[in-house]
């Protein structure tokens, strides 16, 4: 009789014979097994599919924009490329891209700083959604509830930070 090593767990069964040579039984279907992106039966799910398809378009766009700009005019006439645009294409949408981007940040920056009240503003530190704390006075006999949830005062935090105690 062949000396068989059986490991089990509840889902797999993996049995090793003395030819080296393993199998895996699979006693139910596992849905939560590493399949390789595919979600049941049903194949890749369309965030993959879009993922791939996308970087394998942009290294084909990085590729031929980078023949285009860099490739001599002779060398595309020998393959057959008679028609691109021109190069000065190449320098010019990367140079609007980048100014473009920037002017977006600079103007998005500035559009914070005009939508934010000035610092002298009451409206930095009180708002509608603004909770003052609750006084309740219990006797120190009585148990102390949590205190519910309120806004700290301006006046008690900075005798907290500058008031040396």
């Amino acid at each position: 009789m062949e000396n068989l090593r059986s490991v089990s767990s509840p889902r797999r069964t993996l049995s090793l014979s003395k030819k080296r040579t393993a199998s895996v039984f699979f006693s139910y279907r596992d849905d939560k097994a590493p399949g390789f992106g595919l979600s049941g039966d049903h194949g890749p799910k369309p965030s993959e599919v879009y993922g791939f398809v996308g970087s394998i378009s942009t290294v084909v766009a990085t590729v031929v924009f980078l023949i285009w700009a860099y490739v001599p005019d002779s060398w595309l006439h020998s393959v057959g490329i008679f028609y691109y645009p021109s190069r000065y294409w190449a320098v010019a949408v990367p140079a609007y891209v980048m100014v473009s981007i920037a002017l977006a940040l600079v103007f998005y920056i500035g559009l914070n700083f005009l939508s934010t009240p000035p610092p002298t503003s009451f409206n930095v530190m009180f708002d509608e959604f603004s909770k003052e704390p609750s006084i309740s006075v219990l006797s120190e006999e009585e148990d102390r509830p949590i205190e519910p949830i309120s806004d700290i005062a301006i006046n008690r935090i900075n005798d907290l930070m500058f008031n040396n105690k």
